[in-house]
């Protein structure tokens, strides 16, 4: 649940800190007061997309905060866990936002810079906000089948769906491809074959080149290496008088001088230590002598391997070690186009996507008709209560072409009254119908919902009398498995809430500024009666706003 919200030079606030409690929250005040100012700065703190020009008029920035308490939200604080941004306090979330004139932002949460997209992927598991004109959505048709859906819990169906309708799309087009170009697309299928063909019989790796570069090298100027390696050999061990005799013959006189003088000892160590590391090497050239051999026959092998590379690579001018780049090019464009199949192959792939999309898009028609009578069923009990006695709700379905949400669309139907006809929603429902039932739609699904935090701003509107009282009981007892903030002009809903903010705007030094304030028992009294009467509170609207908090409570008792 939102436990506080800190608001900084956000539009017309100068300074707010709200502290909030569980269950039903009205927040009221005079038209034009700003109610929907702290929905807005809300909802930019949990990454809504903002202006420079929502920055208070005279400052360089707006920072707008809000904590939230995880303790009854597994999937928020798994979230947090996953994505390395859950504080010490695991039951605990900070987000925080900061604006500046020039319209850059920067975001938190737990202290941690997050981009806008982590904001709102974590806020879906937080909070849920119901807008004014809400109902005004629900008049279209995706909409419809997108609530139906959610409704449904047919979001894991809803991809396989899509991802199978993907599937087929592809080979679909492939195969349209191939028959609008059939004699082109054979001809190309076969230059391709016959290009992955010749590339793949080198067996080009970039390793294996430089290997062989390297033995051509060696190979190409054996005769010369080994004269220098022999020459080096005969030099350090086995001429006349080589080096190593004449080492060990001047270790020896260094030896000897070192038992009268010990300070030769030194230089003796370094020449024995010469000595050592000149017999490995001449060990080690003739190693090397035993190894390489003039192989003529091997020579003309790397010559051959190397000049076939060479031709490859003059003939689709490319460098050698660019072969296995463009082997992988033209493998993926024969992939492309159907991978060297014949045209009765793919229409064999073809089928068997569309069978596989088929059966799964059937599936997902039988949850949607399933879930649609249930929907239907509830919204039209809703209906009842908000002053539509013998209305009635339901989904009509139509066949439209397959795609990649399934095989239907929906429509919302609705009869407002006893003995009229169900009709769609925009040609059927008055203004204060479409509200009444966009607000059952809203609520029920929020009912539903996995969010701790429900905000109405203003969905009551167009309602009024009767029916704004059974709104307001109907939040007041969504208030008991959720925390519900709720906007509204009207008196019924507000006396119905267990707390209450007012909003009000003054001048200050001819500036607008928008303050909200928790009310007292006492001052619900005096707000509940001003929205009755309006700004001026006589003795008949308190008591008759007394009346209404009593009565409120009493019902909820």
């Amino acid at each position: 649940m939102l436990r506080s919200l800190t608001i900084r030079d956000f539009v017309i606030v100068d300074s707010l800190e709200l502290d909030f409690e569980s269950g039903f929250t009205a927040l009221t005040g005079e038209t034009g007061a700003g109610k929907s100012i702290l929905i807005d700065a809300l909802s930019l703190a949990l990454g809504a997309r903002a202006e420079g020009s929502v920055v208070r008029v005279g400052q360089s920035r707006a920072e707008i905060a809000a904590e939230f308490d995880l303790s009854d939200n597994k999937a928020a604080r798994r979230w947090l866990k996953d994505n390395e941004l859950a504080d010490d306090d695991a039951n605990i979330c900070l987000f925080r936002r900061v604006l500046d004139a020039g319209g850059r932002s920067k975001s938190f949460i737990n202290g941690i810079s997050v981009t806008l997209s982590q904001m709102r992927d974590l806020a879906e598991h937080l909070i849920d906000i119901h807008g004014q004109h809400e109902h005004q959505t629900l008049l279209k048709r995706d909409a419809q089948l997108a609530l139906l859906d959610d409704f449904a819990g047919n979001a894991t169906l809803l991809a396989d769906v899509a991802a199978k309708h993907g599937a087929w799309s592809q080979l679909a087009n492939m195969r349209a491809a191939r028959e609008a170009n059939e004699a082109a697309i054979a001809r190309e299928f076969e230059d391709l074959t016959w290009q992955i063909g010749e590339l793949d019989k080198l067996k080009f790796t970039p390793a294996r080149w430089e290997e062989t570069q390297a033995d051509h090298r060696r190979l190409a100027n054996a005769a010369s290496l080994i004269e220098a390696a022999e020459t080096a050999v005969n030099g350090l061990a086995e001429a006349d008088n080589d080096v190593l005799s004449q080492i060990d013959e001047l270790a020896g006189g260094l030896n000897d001088a070192a038992e009268t003088d010990p300070a030769l000892k030194e230089a003796v160590d370094l020449i024995a230590s010469a000595s050592v590391e000149l017999r490995e090497a001449a060990t080690s050239l003739r190693h090397y002598l035993r190894k390489l051999d003039v192989d003529p026959a091997r020579l003309s092998e790397l010559d051959r391997e190397i000049a076939d590379v060479q031709e490859i690579a003059r003939k689709f001018r490319i460098e050698p070690t660019r072969i296995p780049e463009y082997l992988q090019q033209k493998r993926d464009r024969l992939a492309s186009l159907g991978g060297g199949q014949s045209l009765d192959a793919l229409i064999g792939q073809e089928q068997a996507a569309h069978a596989a999309f088929m059966e799964t898009a059937k599936k997902l028609t039988k949850t949607r008709q399933t879930a649609a009578r249930k929907f239907a069923a509830e919204v039209t009990q809703s209906l009842q209560q908000l002053a539509m006695p013998g209305g009635k709700f339901a989904v009509e379905f139509a066949p439209r072409e397959a795609s990649a949400s399934g095989l239907e669309s929906c429509e919302f139907q609705v009869a407002a009254h006893e003995g009229q006809t169900l009709g769609a929603l925009a040609k059927i429902a008055s203004g204060g119908e479409l509200s009444r039932v966009s607000l059952a739609i809203q609520m029920m699904s929020s009912a539903k919902g996995g969010v701790g935090t429900l905000i109405f701003d203003e969905v009551d509107s167009g309602i009024g009398g009767r029916v704004a009282e059974v709104v307001g009981r109907l939040l007041r007892a969504l208030g008991g498995k959720h925390q519900v903030l709720a906007v509204t002009h009207l008196p019924q809903v507000a006396a119905c809430a267990m707390n209450q903010f007012q909003v009000a705007k003054t001048a200050r030094d001819g500036v607008a500024t928008t303050t909200i304030n928790a009310l007292s028992p006492a001052k619900r009294v005096d707000e509940i009666a001003r929205m009755l009467g309006g700004i001026t509170i006589t003795a008949a609207t308190k008591k008759a706003a007394e009346e209404m908090l009593e009565n409120a409570a009493k019902a909820k008792g």
